[in-house]
């Protein structure tokens, strides 16, 4: 009994690191589409 959740342990402490690292993927996603959008407004204003 104290194998199987030694082994669920470590499967669920696996399952919440890797969803640490698609977290910190999509935030440097959202924050390079930030940056296209901060770049595309400033050359907007620079036309006007």
């Amino acid at each position: 009994m104290k194998k199987l959740f030694a082994i669920a342990a470590v499967i669920g402490m696996l399952g919440a690191l890797s969803a640490c690292n698609t977290v910190n993927g999509m935030g440097k996603d959202v924050q390079s589409g930030g940056q296209k959008v901060q770049d595309a407004a400033q050359d907007v204003q620079q036309k006007m």
